[in-house]
């Protein structure tokens, strides 16, 4: 029996979480379900704490942890940062896995139908760069004001974000940086990008300036396959490709320590407040990250099944308003279900 530490979270993560959990359940698999539904920005107003210390233990003690949203406007930063930087940080979650995979061409903003079906995967590093919170400011609120953050690079954490790559790719990687402008993290990258190509001769690489990486996937994606590079880059090209491949309501991610195993699986569409309560939140991306957890624990064919299931349900075009259709919440999720 293997438990699963689930964070409902805010917004519409209750909702999404609850039909990802009903997948994995009628799946079989014989995986326990610790639910924290108290770890929510409802309990971090009344007490100040965003995660307990017995509440971390708990997550850090399952097998993988599955969280639905984080994140409420009357709440200040430190409550997200609370939450999902102490679980990556303290459970060095140093993989972020963004995969983007075409489901339906009617998804695709993109004009040129050859090059619409994107198939690639963001690795972002996960524990360094900009999201460190190394930094401060001087003279806060006058006119000579001085806010500073530092982006950390570490040559550990970067030839280990490279291998982990490596490992995944099926037939390329492209590393993405800035080293023509940031030179001493971007001579770091290059150095350790150097050393990882020569460990694997066998895969094809490629390297893109950030800003050349966004024109090119705008302009084919299909030319990528993984794609890895530091966190705050990451952020911003695995929302890209999310986009090209239809929408965040279907992007899926996980949180992984390519070391232990452990992995924190989440949609990465937020908390969207206008769309709770509605019934409308799209739960396809939330049942992916459950797909993503299935794989991590080796259950490969639940993983495929659910997929499937996903991406049969897209071409009966029985999906909620985001992606054209007229079906609820709960109605998708059902129909996954049906098809498995």
């Amino acid at each position: 029996m293997t438990s699963i530490a689930v964070i409902p979270g805010d917004g519409i993560g209750p909702e999404v979480t609850d039909q990802a959990v009903r997948t994995l359940d009628v799946l079989g698999f014989g995986l326990v379900f610790d639910v924290l539904d108290h770890v929510n920005a409802d309990t971090y107003l009344k007490t100040g704490t965003a995660l307990s210390d017995a509440d971390f233990d708990r997550i850090a003690a399952s097998g993988a942890a599955l969280l639905g949203a984080v994140g409420d406007a009357r709440a200040d930063t430190a409550y997200a940062r609370g939450v999902l930087l102490r679980l990556r940080f303290a459970l060095d979650l140093y993989v972020n896995y963004r995969p983007a995979r075409l489901m339906h061409d009617r998804f695709s903003p993109l004009r040129d139908a050859s090059r619409r079906p994107i198939d690639c995967v963001v690795i972002r590093e996960n524990t360094e760069g900009l999201y460190t919170g190394i930094g401060g400011r001087l003279r806060p609120s006058t006119s000579q004001e001085v806010a500073i953050d530092s982006e950390i690079s570490t040559r550990h954490g970067v030839t280990r974000i490279l291998d982990f790559a490596f490992s995944v790719a099926r037939r390329s990687v492209c590393m993405v940086d800035k080293s023509n402008a940031v030179r001493h993290g971007g001579a770091l990258w290059q150095d350790c990008w150097a050393l990882a190509r020569g460990r694997r001769p066998d895969v094809q690489t490629s390297h893109e300036y950030v800003d050349a990486a966004v024109m090119k996937l705008v302009h084919d994606p299909t030319a990528f396959d993984v794609i890895v590079t530091n966190n705050s880059y990451g952020d911003i090209l695995s929302d890209l490709t999310a986009e090209l491949a239809g929408g965040l309501g279907t992007a899926a991610s996980a949180n992984i320590n390519g070391a232990t195993g452990f992995g924190l699986f989440e949609p990465v569409h937020g908390t969207a407040p206008d769309l709770v309560g509605t019934g409308t939140a799209d739960p396809i991306g939330a049942v992916l990250s459950a797909a993503l957890l299935l794989e991590r624990l080796g259950h490969d064919d639940g993983a495929t099944a659910v997929r499937a299931a996903v991406d049969a349900v897209v071409a009966a075009g029985q999906v909620t308003p985001d992606l054209g259709g007229h079906l609820s919440t709960n109605d998708v999720g059902a129909a996954i279900r049906a098809r498995l």
